[in-house]
């Protein structure tokens, strides 16, 4: 069967060329607008995405042939799950694809963080050489809590064996994953004894909001924030505050609450910027990045080929 493909977002070149040689036709559909998209989609059977569209209801309604929707990415929070499984649309993402990248991010965001290295580089380029003012905190010693212990949360922990820290790691839908290296707790357990905490969790009820004012003063040390999961699943209000009083040592933050789902336009409004943005922004105690911490020049590739070799699973013999 000769599938018709809707690459609604440019991706890697490796999942077209893939999808072509088992026969396919794939059609570039980056720039048409989502009126446009709505009448077409009915003859096409895939979809390719990234995040420029919600795939709701609403939308998928007219994509009465779909058999399968690919985003290139970890995160599923822009498709109605519910809806698709309604329909028997199977969903593809490529949480194994980006691992790597999140990790190095995480690690080198903390690294930065804790050495004053961009607070440090801007200074010495505008002729300041302050020593002491960017005096370092090493990481060896520090008890490194991960919540969320899937591909990213998994792929971070391995990138600390080479430190001399404790890693703990709570995910409330896996058990048995514990080894010499990592210790497997509750989350009571990393408020007790981490002094670093590493978000690596998708966006859901239950995690939206989930760094807030009661989580942290539930922790038991000041403690430094690493979130490379999504902006909403930290409060930015209460993260400002805790800042501000020294429970919150520092923040390396690739996401923020305030983000919209397209990344891009979160400063299009700079004069009624909230105030914590505004504070996070200017703040000399958090790292910031525009939400590329699964964004190398080799998990573009990755992804899109690790969505290739499931779908080809699911519909080939191959």
């Amino acid at each position: 069967m000769q599938r018709k493909i809707a690459f609604l977002d440019r991706v890697h070149p490796v999942l077209e060329e893939g999808l072509m040689g088992l026969g396919w036709n794939c059609v570039d559909l980056t720039k048409t607008s989502q009126q446009r998209l709505e009448e077409e989609i009915g003859d096409y059977h895939g979809i390719v995405i990234r995040s420029r569209l919600p795939m709701n209801a609403t939308f998928l309604k007219h994509a009465v042939k779909l058999e399968f929707i690919a985003r290139s990415g970890a995160g599923m929070e822009n498709i109605d799950e519910q809806y698709c499984q309604s329909r028997g649309i199977k969903l593809f993402n490529a949480p194994e694809g980006n691992r790597n990248a999140v990790a190095e991010h995480a690690l080198g965001m903390l690294l930065s963080l804790f050495n004053n290295l961009n607070k440090a580089d801007r200074e010495v380029r505008d002729g300041i050489w302050d020593r002491e003012g960017n005096r370092g905190v090493e990481l060896d010693g520090q008890t490194v809590g991960i919540i969320g212990y899937g591909n990213n949360g998994s792929t971070f922990a391995k990138k600390l064996r080479g430190f001399d820290v404790r890693v703990m790691a709570y995910d409330k839908y896996k058990s048995g994953f514990g080894n010499e290296f990592i210790e497997e707790v509750t989350l009571s357990e990393i408020q007790e004894n981490a002094t670093v905490v590493s978000l690596h969790v998708p966006e859901t009820p239950v995690t939206r909001g989930m760094i807030n004012e009661r989580f942290i003063d539930q922790m038991n040390h000041p403690f430094y924030l690493i979130n490379l999961s999504r902006g909403v699943n930290v409060v930015s209000t209460d993260l400002m505050d805790a800042i501000e009083t020294g429970e919150v040592l520092g923040a390396c933050l690739d996401v923020l609450e305030y983000e919209k789902s397209s990344f891009e336009n979160l400063f299009d409004n700079k004069d009624v910027m909230p105030l914590p943005l505004k504070y996070l922004i200017q703040s000399d105690k958090t790292i910031l990045s525009p939400h590329v911490g699964g964004w190398t020049f080799q998990s573009y590739e990755k992804l899109s080929q690790v969505l290739l070799d499931k779908i080809k699973k699911e519909f080939t013999n191959n």
